[in-house]
């Protein structure tokens, strides 16, 4: 008596959870994040258990065997729904039709050759195995695409674990002592039930917990990139930087400033539709152009700025030079024109520094050198100025470590 009641809690928890996770799918409109596929896991499931009450205990019939493959379906329909929040774009129907002619094909042959035993047998092993799967995907997804969501995904790890192991628990029973294992009076059965109807009430807040939280980081991140390139602004640009210095308190930081040469002639000229291209084709080549790890931001304007971690002056002299002489290489496309663009930069580089408190400071030696470089002649990278040394250096002064080169353009910035 206590085990149909839970189930009939458990059917209730289901179908109000799935209607929930609908209807959240449907505000979210085209990125659902799994939530119609949990909505449809959460039916399934719920559907299972109310033919389950209908039969009234172990039997062969058609609805049996619907049942069975309802119960199976839908840890199959979580599964999907999980890539689907991870952004991989994979189809429901399909899987879960063949899946379900599969297995129910598997049960007719199972009754016929092995008898009823065997059926229910196989319905504990299959789903004691979808769990356990489900659980090696979780902790695989901990190292690599779900690192941000850690102590969420060990808490999931853990409870799909239960399922898992108290199902294998049934199988073994279910060889043992046939089908009086699954009486729904058997002390077992209750405390399966019991941990079902606890897992219903707990997982789907959670689920909803992680879309909110899912929500909320790409908010945060809209709110840290500049919309045209996608690059950090400035504020996203701090709050790296400060994650940085906060777990790593060795390695100094150097700030490379970069600006477009000529910028307010391109968009005077060209258009500003131009200008938008160079923008863009200046924050893709400093994408591709940046070592990993490293800090891309746009902070206004025609100025971006690389953040150089884990390395040291000569690297950084490198990375820059080598960004300078691409950017002058490559010819833009620019949209609805004939003409062909190339564009230069000037790059200004700041001293080491070692804190979120020095940014500033290294900000405005790197546009000390900006400006020296601009002097010089602009299309060249010049370092800071030595800390011994506060006088404004004349442009063709040697030792200024400026590097330039006449650009050669099909349209010259």
């Amino acid at each position: 008596m206590v085990a149909t009641i839970l189930v009939g809690m458990l059917c209730a928890h289901l179908l109000c959870f799935s209607a929930m996770f609908l209807l959240i799918s449907k505000r979210l409109h085209g990125k659902k994040m799994g939530m119609d596929f949990f909505a449809l896991g959460n039916l399934l499931l719920g559907l299972a258990y109310i033919l389950q009450l209908a039969e009234g205990g172990p039997t062969w019939s058609a609805v049996s065997v619907i049942n069975h493959t309802l119960t199976l379906a839908s840890p199959i329909a979580y599964w999907l729904g999980a890539m689907r929040f991870f952004g991989h774009m994979v189809p429901l129907w399909r899987p879960l039709i063949v899946f379900a002619l599969m297995y129910g094909s598997a049960q007719v042959l199972v009754q016929w050759s092995l008898g009823p035993t065997a059926r229910y047998a196989m319905l504990a092993a299959m789903s004691s195995l979808l769990f356990f799967l489900m659980a090696l995907t979780i902790i695989h997804g901990v190292r690599t695409f779900a690192k941000d969501l850690y102590a969420e995904m060990v808490f999931f790890a853990l409870l799909i674990s239960g399922i898992c192991v108290l199902n294998a628990l049934k199988f073994i029973k279910i060889v043992d002592g046939g089908l009086d294992a699954l009486q729904m009076d058997n002390s077992f059965q209750t405390v399966f039930y019991i941990y079902m109807s606890s897992l219903a009430t707990i997982l789907p807040p959670s689920i909803v917990w992680l879309v909110l939280r899912r929500l909320t980081d790409d908010l945060r991140d809209v709110a840290a990139r500049d919309p045209m390139t996608q690059l950090l602004n400035r504020r996203g640009l701090s709050e790296a930087l400060q994650l940085f210095f906060n777990t790593r308190t060795t390695a100094p930081a150097y700030l490379l400033l970069l600006d477009v040469d000529h910028f307010k002639h391109i968009n005077d000229t060209y258009g500003h539709t131009a200008g938008d291209a160079v923008l863009c084709h200046v924050a893709q080549v400093l994408r591709t152009t940046a070592r990993r790890g490293d800090l891309t931001s746009r902070i206004g304007g025609e100025e971006f700025v690389l953040i150089c971690l884990d390395t040291d002056e000569a690297g950084v002299f490198r990375l820059a030079e080598r960004l300078r002489a691409m950017l002058e290489a490559q010819i833009i496309d620019i949209p609805e024109s004939t003409q062909p663009l190339r564009c230069t930069v000037t790059i200004g580089i700041s001293p080491p520094f070692s804190s979120i408190a020095e940014l500033e400071g290294a900000m405005r030696a790197a546009d000390a050198a900006l400006y020296r470089g601009k002097a010089a002649g602009r299309n060249c990278v010049q370092a800071p100025l030595p800390l011994n040394d506060h006088s404004a250096l004349d442009a063709g002064k040697p030792g200024m470590l400026a590097h330039e080169t006449a650009p050669t353009t099909a349209q010259s910035c």
